[in-house]
C-alpha cells in the first residue's frame, strides 16, 4: 500500500537523501498511520465496551494516542521541511527529532495511564464477555499493527529517520500488547481465571518500554551523536581519491537534521604544491563531497613536507611510544621548531574518552622516550577529543608541517 501511494504521490522517490523526498515519505506514513489508528481506536472501544474488558479499552486508547503521535510526526516532517530563515540559517531539520521526542513522551504518558487503569481492575476484578466480534477485532488489530510496523521500519531505514523507526517500534509493541489482550480474553472466557487487569499491566509495560526506546533514539541526535562510521568512511574515500592528498584528520560534523549536515576536515598536501592549484583542488573536493553525500564540507589545508630525515625518525619514535601506551592513540600535525638550546616537538594527540585524566602521564612517557635519544627535545602536545577526530588517516609515513616560529611551552597553533 505504502509503495503504491509513494509511486503515485512522491516524485523522485528513490532520492531519499533529498529533504523534499524525506518530507513526502514522512507525511505519507503519518497520514496512513492516523487513518489506521483512528479506525482501530473506534473498533476496540466498541469491543471493550461490549465485553467490559479494561485491557481492550486500554488498548483502544493506546491506539488513540498513536493517532496523536502520528499527527505530531506529520507536523514534525512538515515543519522540518521549512526553508532556512534569518533566525534559523541552517534550516529546521531538527524539528523532526523534536517531533520524535514528543511522540515518545505521549507514549510514556499513555503507558502510565494504562497502568493506573489496570491496577484498578486488579483490585476490583469483573467478568469479561467474549464474542466472535471481539476476537475478530483484536485479531484484525494485530495484523494491521504488524503491517504498520513493517512499513514504518522499512521507510524509517530507507530515509534514515529516527522518528519513523520510533513509530515502528511502537507499532510492534502494540502487536504484542493486543496479542496479550486477546489471550487474556480467551483465558477468561474458557476458564474462571480473571486476568484482565494483569494483562492490562503487561500492555502498559510494553507501551512504557516502547516510549523509553523511542525517547532514547530521538534524544541522542538532539544532544549530538558522532557520525555513522559508514558516513566517515565515505568522506575518507572521496577525499583520498585525489592522488596528491597525503592524509586527513580532524573531521567535525554538525547535524542540523536529516539531510542538513555540515562538516569540516583537515587535508594534508605536500608543502611544495602550488598554492593556487592546492586551492582549486580543495574547492573540487568540497564540491564532490557535497554532490555525493549532501553535506556542506569545509576543507582546511595543512601543508606538509616529506624530506626531513630527523623529523621522520622522531615521528617513528613517537608512534612507537603511543602504540605501546595504547594502540587507540593517534597523532597528527607533527612538526619541529629548532632552537639553539633545544628543539620543540609539537603535535596533536587524539585521546579516547576513557583515557581522560591521563594526559600528564602520557606526556611524561613520550618526553622520556624522546630524551632517551640523546637530543634536547621538548614536547608540546595538544590533546584532542576523540569526538573531533573521527578520521585520522595518513598515506605517507614521513610527513610533517614545515617549521614555524618557536612557540612557548604549552602554546597551541590555531
Amino acid at each position: 500500500m505504502i509503495s503504491l501511494l509513494a509511486k503515485k504521490f512522491i516524485k523522485n522517490r528513490e532520492d531519499v537523501t533529498s529533504p523534499a523526498v524525506r518530507q513526502a515519505y514522512g507525511m505519507l506514513c503519518g497520514i496512513v498511520g492516523i487513518g489506521f489508528n483512528v479506525l482501530l481506536f473506534a473498533l476496540k472501544l466498541i469491543a471493550g465496551t461490549l465485553s467490559g474488558s479494561i485491557a481492550i479499552t486500554a488498548d483502544a486508547f493506546n491506539n488513540l494516542s498513536d493517532a496523536g503521535a502520528s499527527i505530531v510526526t506529520l507536523l514534525g516532517f512538515k515543519l522540518a521541511g521549512q526553508k532556512p530563515d534569518p533566525e534559523h540559517p541552517f534550516g529546521h531539520g531538527r524539528l523532526e527529532y523534536i517531533s520524535g521526542l514528543i511522540v515518545s513522551m505521549v507514549i510514556l504518558l499513555m503507558g502510565i495511564e494504562l497502568a493506573k487503569s489496570a491496577v484498578e481492575k486488579i483490585l476490583h476484578p469483573e467478568a469479561v464477555e467474549f464474542t466472535l466480534l471481539t476476537g475478530g477485532i483484536l485479531l484484525a488489530s494485530i495484523l494491521v499493527k504488524l503491517y504498520m510496523y513493517l512499513y514504518n521500519r522499512a521507510v524509517g531505514k530507507k530515509i534514515g529517520s529516527a522518528a519513523m523507526e520510533a513509530t515502528a517500534m511502537d507499532s510492534l509493541s502494540d502487536c504484542a500488547a493486543t496479542a496479550a489482550v486477546l489471550a487474556a480474553t480467551l483465558i477468561g472466557h474458557f476458564t474462571s481465571l480473571q486476568i484482565d487487569g494483569w494483562c492490562g499491566i503487561v500492555v502498559a509495560a510494553l507501551v512504557l518500554w516502547a516510549g523509553i526506546q523511542a525517547a532514547r533514539d530521538t534524544i541522542s541526535p538532539l544532544l549530538g551523536q558522532p557520525p555513522a562510521p559508514e558516513f566517515v568512511q565515505r568522506i575518507e574515500e572521496i577525499v583520498l581519491s585525489s592522488p596528491v592528498v597525503q592524509g586527513i584528520h580532524d573531521l567535525i560534523v554538525h547535524d542540523y537534521g536529516p539531510g542538513r549536515r555540515f562538516a569540516s576536515v583537515h587535508v594534508e598536501l605536500d608543502a611544495r604544491e602550488d598554492v593556487l592549484e592546492a586551492h582549486e583542488l580543495i574547492d573540487s573536493i568540497e564540491r564532490d563531497v557535497t554532490k555525493k553525500l549532501r553535506v556542506e564540507l569545509v576543507v582546511h589545508y595543512d601543508p606538509v613536507v616529506t624530506d626531513d630525515a630527523e623529523l621522520s625518525a622522531v615521528r617513528q619514535r613517537v608512534e612507537g611510544v603511543i602504540n605501546a601506551i595504547d594502540p587507540r592513540l593517534s597523532f597528527h600535525d607533527l612538526r619541529m621548531v629548532r632552537g639553539r638550546e633545544h628543539t620543540n616537538v609539537i603535535f596533536d594527540l587524539v585521546l579516547p574518552f576513557d583515557l581522560r585524566g591521563e594526559e600528564d602521564a602520557i606526556r611524561r612517557r613520550i618526553s622520556e622516550a624522546l630524551h632517551a635519544e640523546g637530543h634536547h627535545y621538548r614536547t608540546i602536545i595538544t590533546f584532542d577529543s576523540e569526538a573531533f577526530n573521527d578520521i585520522h588517516t595518513r598515506m605517507e609515513a614521513d610527513v610533517t608541517e614545515p617549521p614555524v616560529p618557536e612557540e612557548p611551552s604549552g602554546a597551541r597553533r590555531e
